[in-house]
């Protein structure tokens, strides 16, 4: 047998040299198997302005994928020079999403682990960072022969290498190895960072040949509010411009407020030199699960079909059923629920992506439409009143009049006495809460100070001299370097107890395996003082050190939770501590609970889709 490099073997078909009469005498055939299905690349890039939901895109191309058959991984390609999103300010670039491996990645493996029900790694994530990283660490051990290292051909070498290895990685509990990966090449066409990775993906076309690679090109069609007509320059410049750099779209997808009309169609279609069935409307709609249905419905199966050789059978697709069905529930929903969320990143929606994915999900479960009220938390403090006393009782009117607090993860002192002030509140009017990771830890202060006696309780991460700390420090955290230094990734979490709500919401099980992201941790040795006045640490770690759940004893849903839910939280299967929550500030819980943790049947998916319940798997 002879030695492939991953690259070769990846850009050819399985190939297996076998040798006639004898060891170095005989003549090597090629034995070449067709029964593997070549691994098909399809690169979504966009144009005229970020932000237009190319994420959003490429999930929907790898949901309707999926929903044929086809096994579907994705990558993203983020252009910036960090080596990973942790150490980003939500207002940079959104939230930070962690996976099983503990990747601090960008938020958009998110929207492709939700919508394709699928678990990626943080090499699914690729920087410019990580790449020059590699050819430089490459460089200092001499793996380039002395020769002078530059951006083509070592960077884009490296670029189509990393994405080569990791399409290839099983995403799905079964292990099989994708046949579909879907790259989102992140900002504009046009910017300077982004161009090394256009010139590797012009060479890469050439290399995994013309039927294994395509286009999807994302731009926008700006409609300006005096005239209402659908501008397309700005779409045929983009166009021109990634033409020019080698890369011509199959598939142009216009974002577009209103239906695109059809002879701004036929116009993109004449001037961008693609047939009118590659141009593809994409507008906006009530619910991003409608995105899928909008691509299916133009036809765009069908075309990536043909364009990539695809062996897809025709048959009714279960999995776009579920999408269609649950996009309709949406529409048509009556009874609301209002969640106040109590956060420091409140102006920029994108901060708490997840967290408000997760509430969605678990409103669309129990068929309520959702509002969430977003409320600064240091508009909650005594200090506003003083400074600026309309957003203090702004605030405290958003938060009386929801149905349910959620108070999420953070970082930093800002803010926090604010928080504090709602889950005080939260506990004292019986209101369902729900605190995750920060959220959790300052449930534990604002009980040590208001019921246990400890007024100044607090975290040594906010009050390093404080007489009780009752959230410390923990002990692998090093203080000295930023970024990969927390407690990352999937952990197993041990209930204590058989009594414990979320124990229930879980479906009874002994252990659940969440994703974590913290710095601090509840002191274990403080752990009697809080358990003799009804608040319960019911969930632990496996070594029964660290402290993962909260329940409230005599309270309708008062949880918290150490680690991050909202990232495995899926639409047809919601997260149980968001879940909880939003049955709870429904008024459903007790019967949810009493039913043995069963909806009622107009609150299910029929059977005609499949799904009995929201535990169901896509």
């Amino acid at each position: 047998m002879s030695v492939f490099s991953p690259l070769q073997c990846a850009y050819s078909p399985p190939c297996f040299w076998t040798e006639y009469g004898g060891e170095g005498k005989g003549v090597k055939v090629a034995n070449i198997s067709h029964q593997r299905i070549m691994m098909k690349y399809i690169l979504v890039t966009g144009g005229v302005i970020s932000g237009i939901g190319k994420g959003i895109i490429a999930s929907s191309v790898g949901t309707i994928l999926k929903s044929c058959g086809l096994h579907v991984t994705a990558i993203k390609i983020d252009p910036y020079i960090n080596i990973d999103a942790g150490t980003f300010s939500p207002y940079e670039h959104g939230e930070v999403f962690v996976l099983d491996d503990g990747g601090e990645v960008d938020l958009d493996l998110g929207n492709y682990e939700r919508f394709l029900d699928i678990r990626l790694t943080k090499d699914n994530n690729l920087t410019t960072g990580k790449i020059y990283q590699s050819v430089i660490n490459k460089e200092r051990r001499g793996d380039y022969l002395g020769k002078t290292v530059q951006v083509v051909p070592h960077i884009t070498d490296a670029i189509q290498e990393w994405v080569v290895k990791q399409a290839r990685v099983p995403v799905e509990d079964d292990n099989v190895e994708p046949q579909v990966c879907v790259i989102e090449l992140g900002g504009t066409v046009g910017d300077i960072e982004s161009m090394p990775f256009i010139e590797a993906f012009r060479q890469f076309q050439f290399k995994v040949k013309r039927e294994n690679f395509c286009n999807i090109h994302v731009s926008l069609i700006p409609q300006p509010s005096a005239t209402g007509e659908q501008k397309t320059k700005p779409t045929q410049n983009s166009v021109r411009e990634l033409r020019g750099l080698g890369l011509s779209p199959d598939l142009i997808m216009c974002r577009c407020s209103t239906p695109l009309e059809n002879s701004v169609k036929e116009k993109i279609s004449m001037f961008c030199h693609v047939e009118p069935e590659q141009v593809i409307c994409v507008h906006d709609v009530s619910s991003i699960y409608k995105v899928p249905l909008l691509l299916e419905n133009q036809g765009v199966v069908g075309y990536l079909t043909r364009r990539l050789d695809m062996p897809i059978e025709t048959r009714p697709r279960k999995m776009l059923t579920k999408w269609k069905e649950m996009s309709d529930r949406s529409d048509r929903l009556l009874e609301h629920c209002c969640i106040a969320l109590v956060g420091k990143y409140t102006k920029f929606s994108d901060s708490y992506a997840s967290v408000i994915k997760a509430l969605e999900h678990s409103a669309l479960a129990i068929s309520h439409k959702l509002e969430v009220k977003c409320i600064d938390s240091a508009n909650l403090e005594p200090s506003t009143l003083q400074e600026e006393p309309v957003k203090y009782h702004e605030a405290w009117q958003k938060l009386c009049s929801a149905d349910g607090i959620l108070v999420p993860g953070g970082f930093g002192v800002r803010g926090t006495e604010g928080k504090i002030h709602a889950i005080n509140w939260a506990r004292k009017q019986k209101k369902p809460f729900l605190g995750v990771c920060l959220g959790m830890q300052l449930a534990v202060i604002e009980f040590a100070r208001n019921t246990l006696g400890w007024t100044d309780a607090n975290s040594t991460e906010f009050d390093p001299e404080s007489k009780h700390p009752v959230v410390i420090d923990m002990p692998e955290h090093n203080p000295g370097q930023m970024g990969g230094t927390m407690r990352l990734g999937k952990r197993r979490t041990i209930f204590t107890t058989n009594s414990s709500v979320l124990r229930k919401l879980y479906g009874d099980a002994e252990y659940v395996e969440e994703r974590h992201r913290h710095r601090f941790e509840v002191n274990p040795e403080l752990k009697s003082h809080f358990e003799e006045k009804g608040f319960r640490f019911v969930g632990q770690d496996v070594d029964g050190e660290r402290m993962e759940v909260i329940e409230l004893e005599d309270h309708p849903y008062f949880v918290g939770v150490q680690y991050h839910p909202e990232f495995t939280s899926r639409p047809i299967k919601p997260s149980p501590p968001y879940l909880g929550l939003l049955l709870a500030a429904a008024g459903k819980l007790p019967g949810y609970l009493q039913k043995g943790c069963r909806l009622s049947p107009r609150d299910t998916y029929s059977d005609r889709s499949g799904s009995s319940s929201p535990d169901s798997e896509i």
